[in-house]
């Protein structure tokens, strides 16, 4: 079985003509599969009309939320849902085309234990499409571990990678960083990123910086080093100065009494904040590991009882 994980939150402008999308796609590929759409708090009628898919449909199977959690998380309650051993991440807004799929398994087919789909162009405009590029080049300098850039959540995991990031315990997530974590043979099927069919963007710019921190943060330790250089190049600056201070002094050239001290005060006081906020990053991700509070709850998984009468009538045949 391959499933296909989408986490959903106010998508009900797509979600018909995607689940026709997908589904039509996933008939071509001639393996058995399931949708597993997960509601992430939604609401606008995004919900009702995953239910009336869900009773038409016994491939689709609902995960309803308590509340809206978040991109990662959902994405992390799907992936646990998921029976296949083959499991598809992917947003259902079409901007991760439902065509790429049957590329992905034939390359899990092949061998590949991860298939990522990297983007050879993106559609987004305005400041959305200056800030990707912009994440990407930043993250690729400070990562301490090679994470593939210009790819998303959109990729393929066979069962042994998705098990593996199940077992994964930190709550401040970057799925494309644990993909990349685990390992395994890797495979990558390029594609060009379409703009949303249908509806505005649900991560504001405020949660795609969160996104951005939980990437940076929970991937690299260069931040820190930062306050280290910063401190050793203040050290550096101090000395000169003192050393041109006593220089004039002794050369007789008057000293302005507290400009120095002003600006050394200043740029002292800056860098120490700077460090501050560093550190509060790293302590308060410490701070969610330390509570152990669950990445999301989940108010009811609606399953399809037809697939699973048709599929133990299938098991009794071939038994038979």
């Amino acid at each position: 079985m391959i499933s296909v994980v989408v986490p959903i939150y106010n998508e009900e402008e797509n979600i018909s003509a995607f689940h026709a999308a997908v589904s039509a796609v996933m008939e071509s590929i001639q393996e058995d599969w399931e949708i597993v759409f997960v509601n992430d708090g939604s609401r606008d009628s995004s919900l009702s009309l995953l239910l009336d898919i869900q009773q038409r449909d016994p491939h689709v199977t609902v995960v309803e939320f308590s509340r809206n959690f978040g991109h990662q998380p959902a994405l992390t309650a799907g992936l646990a849902t998921a029976k296949g051993e083959a499991v598809i991440l992917m947003d259902g807004d079409f901007q991760d085309p439902p065509e790429v799929l049957p590329r992905m398994v034939t390359a899990w087919k092949t061998g590949a234990k991860v298939v990522i789909a990297e983007r050879t162009s993106r559609a987004e405009k305005g400041l959305r499409g200056r800030l990707f590029p912009l994440f990407y080049k930043i993250l690729g300098f400070i990562s301490d571990f090679p994470i593939p850039l210009n790819a998303g959540i959109f990729g393929l995991l066979d069962r042994q990678a998705a098990d593996a990031i199940n077992n994964l315990q930190e709550g401040n997530r970057y799925l494309p960083g644990l993909r990349s974590w685990v390992g395994f043979p890797t495979a990558v099927v390029y594609y060009d990123r379409a703009d949303r069919a249908a509806g505005e963007p649900k991560q504001t710019l405020l949660k795609l910086f969160k996104y951005a921190m939980d990437a940076i943060f929970s991937f690299s330790y260069k931040p820190l080093r930062v306050g280290l250089a910063l401190g050793g190049l203040i050290v550096t600056a101090a000395l000169l100065v003192g050393l041109g201070l006593l220089v004039a002094a002794i050369a007789g050239h008057g000293i302005v009494n507290n400009a120095g001290t002003v600006l050394s005060i200043l740029f002292l006081g800056g860098v120490q904040l700077i460090c501050i906020g560093l550190l509060g990053e790293y302590i308060g991700r410490i701070y969610d590991e330390v509570r152990r509070r669950p990445l999301y709850l989940i108010h009811k998984l609606h399953q399809p009882t037809i697939r699973v009468a048709s599929l133990t009538e299938k098991t009794f045949r071939e038994v038979a």
